[in-house]
């Protein structure tokens, strides 16, 4: 369902928000924890900094935190930095061109179903998978 990247940013996030306003996490201390390639986790965890989803700090207190409270920040807004969403160009039904103007016979149907199956990474959020008790507010974090 996710590609790999995703599922260490994933992993990752979860790693950091478990410190959620104690501490940050050093890169080599995320990879650990997540069994990751450390190079690879760096350049992940680099593009979600970018993406806003984490803040970075040098020095040695440095590391990596969320950006945000972890029931703010939803599964979505971390792996739509690496998923790309592209729009169903080719007919479901053939091989011509299909789009919301020229809808084939399943177009609307299988764009519904594309959409079902991102729903609960857009209203799931960090918090959530962590077991906290506070109550979901993905609303008011960026999907």
């Amino acid at each position: 369902m996710l590609s790999q990247t995703s599922d260490y940013a994933l992993r990752a996030v979860l790693v950091i928000a478990r410190e959620f306003g104690s501490r940050a996490l050093r890169a080599d201390e995320i990879a650990d924890a997540t069994g990751a390639p450390a190079n690879y986790l760096s350049k992940t965890l680099n593009a979600l900094t970018k993406a806003g989803v984490l803040r970075s700090a040098r020095g040695p207190l440095g590391g990596f935190t969320l950006a945000m409270p972890p029931q703010y920040l939803t599964i979505a807004r971390v792996t739509d930095c690496f998923e790309t969403r592209k729009p169903q160009s080719r007919c479901l039904l053939g091989g011509g061109y299909c789009d919301p103007a020229n809808p084939c016979g399943a177009h609307h149907l299988w764009s519904a179903i594309k959409e079902s199956r991102r729903e609960p990474l857009a209203t799931t959020t960090i918090a959530d998978l962590l077991g906290n008790t506070e109550p979901a507010v993905a609303s008011a974090g960026a999907a």
